[in-house]
């Protein structure tokens, strides 16, 4: 049976969350405010770094500086993606070097998007092993750098039933490295049957590893063909896997709402109805200034996540617990 360890937040996270919440206008001073800590602590806000991924290519930035810049945008975790840093992933100096940058900055590495590795679910076993092998190393990175996971795509090919066989396997036997450094091996719905919510479920079922697990995403449900994968059904079959969540953005109306997608629905699917308490990921892709809409979607973040807050202290004291 598929077995996944409970999310959890740390102690100094949820105090933080908590004091920044216990002086927002909305809660005040009443009593739901003195009361929330027991009612619930609600999810933290991380930073995908390939919401910066035109900066960084046009070497503005650079991988070790951004834990500097997340955190001058008031964010204290970071999603790296391998790609800004492909040649590094054995270089123990560098990532001893990023690691300590972060530490200086208070900010925590929680994950390492990685692509361009070969498709763990190929139908040739050679090339699957291979897929397999070249993921090593960024779990090895992972590791040096303090993260929980690392992010890779199921991709393969075939039939509905024979890409989830071909992807179950890899994934496995990647999940059987990943766990002798207590790393998770989790998936991002991201394009073609990875972005049905169903299949890549399934998928995760078939692994039947506690080191497996997802990466729900919501706004990357294009299936191919022009047909699209139903968002929200999409990351509610995704969430009982989740080891991250990101929030995808990329426009947004004059109220500061996200036109593709509803945060209040789509939060309130997380986090009230699957209990999600970790860190949120900002995956900004829109156009315009990067940083502009990175701090768009972190004011929508925090706004729908205090009135979440608000939502749960009031059910909590209308149970009178």
């Amino acid at each position: 049976m598929h077995r996944m360890l409970s999310p959890s937040i740390d102690r100094r996270g949820f105090l933080g969350v908590a004091a920044g919440l216990a002086g927002s206008s909305l809660l005040g001073s009443s009593p739901l405010t003195r009361r929330w800590a027991s009612a619930a602590p609600t999810f933290e806000i991380s930073l995908a770094e390939w919401s910066l991924h035109r900066t960084l290519r046009r070497g503005d930035l650079t991988n070790l500086q951004f834990p500097q810049k997340a955190r001058s945008m008031g964010i204290s975790a970071v999603e790296y993606v391998n790609s800004f840093f492909k040649a590094k992933a054995k270089d123990d100096k560098y990532l001893a070097e990023l690691k300590r940058r972060c530490d200086g900055e208070g900010v925590q590495s929680l994950l390492i998007m990685c692509d361009g590795e070969g498709a763990l679910g190929a139908k040739d076993p050679g090339r699957r092993a291979k897929a397999v092998a070249n993921h090593h190393k960024w779990v090895t990175a992972a590791k040096a750098l303090g993260c929980h996971s690392i992010r890779v795509n199921a991709k393969s090919q075939g039939s509905y039933a024979e890409q989830q066989k071909l992807a179950a396997d890899g994934l496995r036997r990647l999940c059987e490295f990943a766990d002798t450094h207590q790393i998770y091996v989790i998936v991002e719905n991201h394009g073609g049957l990875s972005s049905n919510g169903e299949w890549l479920s399934e998928v995760l079922k078939r692994v039947d590893h506690e080191r497996a697990g997802s990466l729900p995403d919501f706004g990357n449900f294009n299936i191919g063909g022009g047909k699209k994968y139903d968002r929200y059904q999409g990351v509610d079959e995704l969430m009982p896997f989740a080891q991250g969540v990101s929030a995808k953005s990329h426009d947004f109306d004059d109220a500061g709402n996200e036109k593709h997608t509803d945060y209040d629905r789509m939060l309130d699917l997380v986090v009230k109805k699957h209990g999600w308490r970790r860190h949120i990921g900002i995956e900004f892709e829109g156009g315009g200034s990067e940083e502009a809409g990175i701090r768009k979607t972190k004011v929508l973040l925090e706004r729908v996540r205090d009135r979440i807050t608000a939502d749960l202290a009031a059910n909590k004291q209308k149970d009178g617990k």
